[in-house]
């Protein structure tokens, strides 16, 4: 079976199942923070990467299981964030941080990346009228081809051409191949993204050979395919069947918020995070 997955955990873990060892040129670790798991993949080698179907980068991924219930799960998952942030970045204030959210508005599972826009403190357009201790920061929710016409490589290109951002964040739906990630699981990788890939979509990928800047990809697993969680052969006609949770409406609303602030908090240093709260209310 073609297990489909975007998290560099699961898709080393399947390898490693299949191989039966270890995979040379990639190194694995975990720790805990409370509630929260962080395990980081580190891909050092294209030909590792190639065995994983990964680029080669650093993949950091953060598992809150009980973030849905737990205040305190949410503010330690937007501050992990924003620190795995930071150290993948590297800007500072006065750089500009273009923050791309993909996916479709109009299908609630495709719709992180566009709700995290909604969420965002953008500053750029504010920095030449005050003083303000923020970062410098601006965003983009360019919709997909079906509905735009235009690939979302293009429109985050021309954008890029015209800013010039120091740094690009690129916020996304995945697919997981675990179905107990599926919502609850936030990656950060800096090798950039290729929108669809987990659900075989592949459409241009968004990284520093295509864009020519550094990019960093934000993502939370909102789907899994049918086939890796049926207990029966799936029908070829059906094979492309992708699932999602009942309650997948409030899971874009908290994850959203979730990976907002901790953007928030990674580009507005100077701020906490019940003022970045009120700033954003």
């Amino acid at each position: 079976m073609n297990i489909r997955t975007d998290l560099a955990m699961e898709a080393h873990d399947i390898a490693r199942r299949e191989s039966k060892g270890i995979i040379d040129g990639i190194t694995s670790s975990t720790e805990q923070h409370n509630n929260v798991k962080i395990t980081r993949v580190e891909i050092l080698t294209d030909e590792a990467g190639m065995k994983i179907g990964k680029e080669k980068g650093s993949y950091v991924t953060l598992e809150a299981p009980y973030l849905r219930y737990s205040l305190n799960d949410y503010e330690d998952a937007v501050k992990l964030i924003s620190y795995e942030l930071i150290k993948m970045s590297d800007v500072s204030k006065d750089d500009i941080v273009l923050v791309a959210g993909l996916g479709n508005r109009a299908i609630t599972p495709d719709a992180l990346g566009c709700r995290v826009i909604d969420k965002l403190l953008v500053t750029r357009h504010m920095q030449e009228f005050i003083d303000a201790p923020t970062g410098n920061v601006c965003a983009v929710a360019p919709g997909v081809l079906g509905t735009t016409g235009i690939e979302t490589s293009d429109i985050i290109k021309g954008v890029t051409e015209k800013l010039s951002p120091s740094l690009i964040i690129a916020v996304d739906a995945l697919a997981a191949a675990d179905i107990s990630r599926v919502s609850t699981t936030i990656q950060l990788a800096d090798t950039g993204i290729q929108p669809g890939a987990g659900i075989g979509n592949n459409r241009k990928g968004l990284n520093r050979d295509t864009l020519g800047v550094k990019v960093i990809a934000i993502g939370v697993p909102t789907v899994i395919d049918a086939a890796t969680i049926s207990k029966v052969p799936i029908p070829e006609e059906l094979a492309p069947l992708t699932v999602t949770t009942k309650d997948i409406d409030l899971v874009i609303e908290r994850m959203s918020k979730t990976v907002a602030n901790g953007i928030n908090l990674a580009l507005h240093r100077e701020l906490t995070l019940n003022e970045i709260e009120e700033l954003t209310a």
